[in-house]
C-alpha cells in the first residue's frame, strides 16, 4: 500500500463496562457483517468467564470475537502484545475486504493501538519496592500526591484510586527523570495503516448506568463467580501479584477469600471496584478526540449506531 492509497475503515465501539457493548456489535455482526474484535485486558484469558462477563458459547458462535480465550491466566498478557495482535487482525479482515470493529473498555489498549507505545524504562524492582512501601504506608493517596508534585499532567489523567498505574508513573519518574508525559510527548506520529472511526458510547443517565452493573454482578455472583476464583486459585500456579487476577472483580474476590469474607462483602467491594472502573473510562472517553459520541441508553440508539457504521463501511 502506497502512502497515497486510501486505509481502510477500522470501527472502534468504545464504552465502559455494562453499557451493553456486547450486544450492539452482535447486532452490527449479524446486519452489517462487520468482523469483531475484542479489545478487553480481562476477555483474552481463558477460564476465566463469569467475572469477566465473557460473551458465551452461543454469543460466539452468532457471532464470533477476535482476542477472547489466547491466552492461560498463568501468562501476562501486555498493551504493546495486543497492539501487535490487533493489528494482525485487522491486516486480514481488511484484506478480505471486510470490516473490523474493534469492540471494548481497555481504553489503554485503545490508545496503544492509534499512538503505539512510548519508549518507557523497564520496571525497576527497587523502584517497585519503594513505591510499594509509599502505598503501604499512605495509601494511593500518597502516591496520587506524589505524582501531582513530580508530574501534574499524568496525576491529572490518572484516578487517584488506581495505584497500579499510579506507581508506574512514578516509576517512569524515578528510573529516567523525565515524567511519563514527556515520554509520550516525545513518541513521534504513528502512521496506522487504517482509517480509525472512534464511536463512544457515553451513556448520560450515570444511575441507570450503575443499576445494570449492579444487576450484572449480582448475576456473576449467583452463576458461581466466587466458585471460579476458588477453582482458579486451587490449581496452584496463579498468585494476587498476575495481571489475570488484578482484574476488577477477581482482585476483590481473591482478597476477600484471602480476608475470609462473606459473599456480600465481596460483592460489595466488586460493585465499588466497578463503579469506579466505569468511571475512569467514562473519563477516557470524553475526552477522546475525534469520537462520534452516542447515548446507547436513547430508545433509537441501536439504528443510529447502525446507520453510522454501515455510512462508514460503505
Amino acid at each position: 500500500m502506497t502512502n497515497d492509497a486510501p486505509r481502510p475503515p477500522v470501527i472502534m465501539l468504545m464504552g465502559p463496562t455494562a453499557v451493553g457493548k456486547t450486544d450492539l456489535a452482535i447486532e452490527l455482526h449479524e446486519r452489517l457483517g462487520v468482523e469483531l474484535v475484542s479489545v478487553d485486558s480481562a476477555l483474552v484469558y481463558r477460564g476465566m468467564d463469569i467475572g469477566t462477563a465473557k460473551p458465551s458459547a452461543q454469543e460466539l458462535a452468532r457471532a464470533p470475537h477476535r482476542l477472547i480465550d489466547i491466552r492461560d491466566p498463568s501468562q501476562p498478557y501486555s498493551g504493546v502484545a495486543f497492539r501487535d495482535d490487533a493489528l494482525a487482525c485487522i491486516e486480514e479482515i481488511t484484506a478480505r475486504g471486510r470490516v473490523p470493529l474493534l469492540v471494548g473498555g481497555t481504553m489503554l489498549y485503545f490508545r496503544l493501538l492509534t499512538e503505539g507505545a512510548a519508549d518507557m524504562p523497564r520496571a525497576d524492582p527497587g523502584i517497585r519496592r519503594a513505591l510499594g512501601e509509599l502505598l503501604e504506608q499512605g495509601g494511593p493517596g500518597a502516591l496520587h500526591a506524589e505524582l501531582a508534585r513530580v508530574d501534574p499532567e499524568s496525576a491529572a489523567r490518572l484516578h487517584p484510586n488506581d495505584p497500579q498505574r499510579l506507581m508506574r508513573a512514578l516509576e517512569v519518574y524515578r528510573a529516567s527523570g523525565e515524567t511519563m508525559s514527556a515520554h509520550w510527548a516525545r513518541q513521534s506520529a504513528v502512521t496506522l495503516p487504517f482509517t480509525p472511526h472512534p464511536i463512544a458510547l457515553l451513556p448520560n443517565n450515570r444511575s441507570l448506568l450503575h443499576e445494570r452493573i449492579e444487576r450484572r454482578l449480582d448475576k456473576m455472583f449467583a452463576e458461581g463467580f466466587v466458585e471460579e476464583v476458588k477453582n482458579l486459585r486451587a490449581r496452584g500456579d496463579l498468585s494476587a501479584d498476575l495481571p489475570s487476577m488484578k482484574s476488577v472483580g477477581y482482585r476483590q474476590v481473591w482478597e476477600g477469600l484471602d480476608r475470609g469474607d462473606d459473599c456480600p462483602q465481596m460483592a460489595f467491594r466488586a460493585l465499588t471496584a466497578t463503579r469506579q472502573l466505569a468511571k475512569r473510562q467514562i473519563t477516557w472517553l470524553r475526552r477522546w478526540p475525534g469520537a462520534l459520541q452516542l447515548d446507547p441508553q436513547e430508545a433509537d440508539a441501536a439504528q443510529r449506531l447502525l446507520k453510522i457504521v454501515r455510512n462508514i463501511g460503505t
